[in-house]
């Protein structure tokens, strides 16, 4: 019988099985996928065909074929999602192979006890990390993401470039479509699923709230659906947020500390997500850690973050903004730099089970004005301890470190230069 455990942690929430009890893993051989052709705009879904380029005698029929379908989004009264679009691109993967059959197309990881990982939002900031950290270390990665428009898509397609480069391919598609993430599993045998697809942000709620249904609490059923009906069932390590501590007063924030006053919408849905895995453990007995991220920052990270705004208005010779409460607190964050979450995803899913804050808040101001009753908290301030007893997840990148890390990195996405620099070129023409 499974022994079941129950945690609230990553702030990790762990509802798992032993690890004697899972398969022993297989990997794709991803790096056989190739886009044909290019997209004809940027931020428009790609219009050809994706193909398995194999060698032809490695041909043995082992193969399948799934739709892509680029969904439009669902009926907000039903919830049904909509009728296929005319046009289904194809994606050509190899199939899982029957009992007694080898496929050539399907192999064991590079590294001894590897995993085989579906990293979904994989064109997402954390989820491109995570790609690229699993397969550097040799692990098998196929991505999942709907490359949606909550900001700048062609963010997501550099990422995704950046992928395709080191050989990890994104299927294009939404969690929602269940028929497609059946076919995923039915063709390859992932032993381990990072969910990392989400509506993310506060704010945006106030414009479009069905969109955090649709994501964080249906599209997280499909996935899980899917899962329990998998044999063997991957283990899950998904992204919670540590949103769900809302309104909590006691700093540092910790795994048992009560989260039944969430402050926004997008922590709420969240709080759901980590009801709805506990329920799913007890019923189903899948596998499943939630870890509560703690404002992730870094290179190649989200545009709609504060840091983010600050480089763009530093480099351009203005000045920022902080915010204060409507009681005159001051507005703080627990800021995590993106290697120290990918240890910690990393962490997680090798024990199959935990809490990413980098364990001190830090903070700046410059102009301070009255922040909007919008679903903000005043402060996040994380406990890492639980999680550096579960799998030694201990945050090694100070803010200062991370900070300037970003910069460098904006600076060479953008191609900008600060104010001061671009004064300094000009007089050293003249």
């Amino acid at each position: 019988m499974r022994k079941l455990a129950s945690r609230l942690a990553c702030h990790p929430i762990r509802h798992s099985i032993p690890f004697s009890e899972r398969a022993v893993p297989q990997d794709i051989e991803a790096g056989a996928l190739q886009q044909l052709p290019p997209a004809s705009e940027p931020h428009e879904p790609p219009r050809g065909l994706f193909q398995a380029l194999v060698p032809l005698d490695a041909l043995s029929g082992a193969t399948s074929t799934i739709l892509l379908r680029y969904q439009s989004p669902y009926n907000l009264t039903t919830f049904l999602p909509p009728a296929p679009p005319p046009l289904l691109p194809l994606l050509l993967l190899p199939r899982r192979p029957r009992l007694g059959e080898t496929s050539p197309h399907l192999r064991r990881p590079r590294r001894p006890n590897g995993l085989s990982v579906l990293v979904t939002g994989a064109a997402g900031f954390v989820g491109t990390h995570c790609s690229l950290a699993l397969k550097k270390r040799g692990d098998g990665v196929l991505g999942l993401d709907n490359f949606n428009s909550y900001y700048d898509v062609s963010l997501k397609r550099s990422r995704q470039s950046l992928l395709n480069r080191h050989r990890v391919f994104i299927v294009e598609a939404d969690i929602n479509d269940a028929q497609l993430l059946a076919k995923l599993f039915d063709i390859a045998p992932f032993s381990h699923v990072l969910h990392l697809a989400a509506q993310a942000g506060v704010r945006y709620a106030l414009q479009n709230p069905l969109s955090y249904i649709q994501s964080n609490i249906a599209g997280f059923v499909s996935l899980l659906e899917t899962c329990k009906s998998v044999n063997p069932q991957p283990s899950i390590v998904w992204a919670s947020s540590s949103s769900v501590y809302g309104l909590n007063w006691k700093t540092p924030f910790s795994e048992d500390d009560t989260t039944d006053q969430p402050a926004s919408l997008y922590a709420a849905t969240k709080k759901s997500g980590e009801e709805i895995a506990h329920s799913y453990n007890h019923i189903y007995g899948l596998s499943l850690t939630a870890l509560r991220f703690f404002t992730v920052y870094g290179p190649w990270g989200r545009p709609d973050m504060a840091y983010y705004f600050f480089t763009k208005d530093i480099l351009n010779g203005k000045g920022i903004t902080v915010y204060k409460t409507s009681d005159g607190e001051e507005v703080a964050r627990d800021f995590t730099f993106i290697d120290d979450v990918v240890k910690g995803c990393l962490g997680a899913l090798d024990t199959a089970e935990k809490s990413t804050g980098s364990g001190g808040g830090r903070g700046a101001k410059k102009r301070v004005v009255k922040m909007p009753s919008n679903g903000d908290v005043p402060f996040t301030h994380a406990n890492v301890s639980l999680a550096y007893r579960d799998f030694g997840y201990k945050p090694t990148t100070d803010l200062g470190t991370g900070l300037k890390k970003f910069v460098k990195w904006y600076v060479g996405y953008y191609g900008v230069q600060s104010r001061a620099k671009r004064g300094s070129d000009q007089s050293a023409e003249e």
